[in-house]
């Protein structure tokens, strides 16, 4: 097995485990990461797993496909969960994909359906909006600034 398919295994059974921390160190220090609701960098990655970590408390994760060589890396996972916002039950399909520098993660990019998403997670005004870029741009700034209090508030 590739070291990178190795550092990607340690990462998801992190995830499985809910363990931000362990999460955190796969990632290189000028590492990006990108999805339908965040675009962040170096350390914002690891808080943004603490957060969603800490505050999953029925999150349940499956991964498969994983594959890595010395440049890329890709892997499918499957997240159920409650949404706090409304009490809706989700379940994502994920696929992601990696780049690596220095035996860590540069580049990480999960895709999913935004609209299946949106549809499971926000209800009707996911099934109505879900496909526009207009609820896309308010998920993503309703979650930076989520993520902004979070790492503002006091460690416990």
């Amino acid at each position: 097995m590739h070291p990178h398919q190795a550092l990607l295994n340690r990462f998801y059974q992190a995830f499985q485990r809910r363990d931000h921390a362990a999460m955190a160190a796969c990632y290189h220090p000028e590492a990006t990461f990108e999805d339908a609701a965040f675009h962040l960098k170096g350390a914002e990655i690891g808080q943004m797993w603490r957060m969603l970590c800490e505050r999953g408390g029925d999150l349940r994760l499956a991964y498969n496909d994983v594959w890595a060589d010395e440049q890329t890396g890709r892997a499918t996972w499957d997240a159920r969960y409650t949404f706090s916002k409304t009490r809706r039950k989700v379940h994502n399909h994920v696929q992601a994909r990696f780049t690596f520098q220095d035996g860590l993660i540069r580049t990480h990019h999960d895709e999913f359906s935004f609209w299946r998403w949106s549809r499971q997670a926000l209800g009707p005004m996911g099934w109505l909006l879900g496909w526009s870029g207009f609820l896309q741009a308010k998920v993503r700034k309703t979650t930076r600034e989520g993520l902004e209090q979070f790492m503002a508030r006091p460690k416990q």
